[in-house]
């Protein structure tokens, strides 16, 4: 607890220091007690040289300051300039992938220790740190291969100490989102505490290498045949807890825009494709990319997008799926009445509200987004709005969509860096009409006919012994002196009740014929 509190007293005299704070009044008019919170941090903090340096330049070195946790927060903000300016957008995306590095000795050492001596030979070659981020950092290499070939990769290696680091800023966190809750009753719908378990949770698969070579390996094998998304090749003999190795990535940082206009690679296409791979990892495969920020993605010469960093990556269920895809393509077709009950029937908004009501809350959403490109759309207005109608509702976050909530703010703003012009829902309806078409049209329903068929078949080598079973049950109950009146009838009523059960396995299995013959 002490320590905690220490940390956050650390935050404010940070933010104070770097005269971060009068930032923040530009955004949230703070209550008096706020106020006098930040003039006594002012007071008590001896000021680093700010008047050489931007606002941006500012805020992104006192959270650079204050640890990893942090640092998520800033390249969250990196990809939204419609909220936070282009200054302070370009500022931020330095921490993305320009973190400090730790030294190649250290990077060796972790290696050998992770790898041994003999995985560790089949190194050849070794570069500095050719990226930093805020919990490891990226070495290109050359191996031999099990064919003793030269193969060109990238060796990812987590920093020293950084899980005790990272959870510790965490604890942190969570003591301040209880006494925001505490304090602020009206918070305690966003179920901040929540919140923060799942950054818990999240975050220690993030810091098992193994887990996130995984999810590469799973998102390749989903994603194989989608157009113009391509996801490299784990080594798997060179990959432990701390340490990943994944072929090597020849392309151009999707944030290098002036370069990648100067290799005529089309911004409006790598927009398009962006948004729709998205889609078809969340609504297709319940499996996405939960981390896709501009320092993640790249475009190689074939105009493919090429993800890296594999640590976050979320999974919906096909309720969730179903759910998500009837939402968002109800405001496309502008059915508010439709994407009002989803929220009814998921239980997202309680069922003492009303539907009438919260329909036409949900018009006031939809309605001034058509027919405007989404450089027309302010997103810091767009969100106040969504915040005013769920408090309105009572509705209660969904800590299952936070990751999918946030990677979807995240995919729009870096599509809209590329092509200002793209309209996200205009791009998005064929793929959810597409998805949506397919779940829930009649092929499919034959489709799961058919699989629930099979799965009887399966069942049927059973069926002797399942029948055998009853027999023995019934013998029991003929047999078996119960102490009750009716007993003779009961005896009548379980003897009928097997003659139907056998009636209906032999339904079930004309049924199954007759399916299987239809395939």
């Amino acid at each position: 607890m002490f320590s905690n509190l220490f940390l956050l007293i650390k935050i404010g005299r940070v933010l104070a220091k770097s005269d971060s704070l009068s930032i923040f009044e530009e955004f949230y008019k703070p209550t008096l007690f706020i106020k006098i919170l930040i003039k006594i941090f002012s007071l008590t903090t001896v000021k680093s040289n700010t008047k050489s340096k931007n606002a941006g330049e500012r805020l992104t070195n006192a959270l650079l300051e204050l640890g990893p946790a942090f640092i998520k927060l800033g390249q969250f903000l990196a990809t939204r300039p419609d909220i936070v300016g282009e200054e302070f957008s370009k500022e931020l995306q330095k921490l993305q992938d320009q973190m400090p590095p730790f030294s190649i000795e250290k990077a060796r050492e972790t290696i050998i220790k992770e790898l041994g001596d003999e995985n560790y030979k089949k190194i050849k070659y070794l570069s500095d740190p050719i990226a930093a981020a805020s919990i490891s950092q990226v070495h290109f290499a050359k191996i031999t291969d099990i064919n003793n070939n030269e193969v060109d990769v990238a060796i990812k290696i987590l920093r020293p100490d950084i899980e005790k680091i990272f959870f510790k800023e965490l604890d942190a966190l969570r003591l301040l989102a209880s006494i925001i809750e505490f304090s602020v009753k009206k918070s305690r719908r966003l179920k901040l505490i929540k919140v923060i378990d799942l950054l818990r949770e999240i975050s220690s698969i993030e810091m098992d290498l193994r887990y996130e070579a995984a999810a590469a390996s799973e998102l390749k094998k989903n994603t194989i045949h989608d157009e113009g998304f391509k996801v490299p090749s784990i080594f798997w003999e060179l990959t432990n807890q701390r340490v990943l190795t994944i072929e090597k990535v020849d392309g151009i940082s999707i944030k290098n825009k002036d370069l990648l206009i100067k290799s005529k690679i089309d911004l409006k296409k790598i927009s398009r494709i962006l948004i729709q791979n998205f889609l078809r990892q969340a609504v297709g495969d319940g499996f996405f990319h939960g981390d896709m920020h501009q320092g993640n993605l790249f475009v190689d010469k074939h105009e493919n997008i090429v993800p890296v960093d594999f640590g976050i990556m979320g999974r919906l269920d096909v309720a969730n799926r179903k759910y998500l895809a009837e939402i968002l393509y109800g405001f496309v077709q502008r059915d508010y009445e439709k994407v009002a009950k989803i929220h009814f029937i998921a239980g997202l908004v309680p069922a003492t509200e009303s539907l009438e009501n919260f329909t036409q809350s949900l018009r006031t959403i939809g309605e001034p987004i058509f027919g405007q490109s989404s450089k027309n759309i302010s997103a810091g207005k767009l969100l106040a709005r969504l915040f005013e109608v769920t408090e309105k509702f009572n509705m209660t976050t969904q800590p299952q969509l936070l990751l999918l909530q946030k990677t979807m703010v995240v995919v729009e703003g870096v599509a809209r860096s590329l092509d200002e012009d793209a309209n996200i829902w205009q791009i998005s309806k064929p793929i959810l009409e597409g998805w949506l078409k397919k779940e829930i049209g009649v092929q499919n329903r034959i489709e799961k006919v058919i699989k629930t068929a099979e799965e009887l078949i399966d069942k049927l080598p059973e069926l002797p012994s399942m029948i055998s079973r009853a027999n023995t049950v019934m013998e029991m109950l003929n047999t078996y002196n119960y102490k009750f009146q009716n007993q003779e009838e009961l005896v009548k009523q379980s003897s009928r009740t097997l003659k139907k059960t056998y009636i209906i396995i032999c339904l079930l299995i004309i049924v199954i014929i007759f399916l299987i013959i239809l395939k």
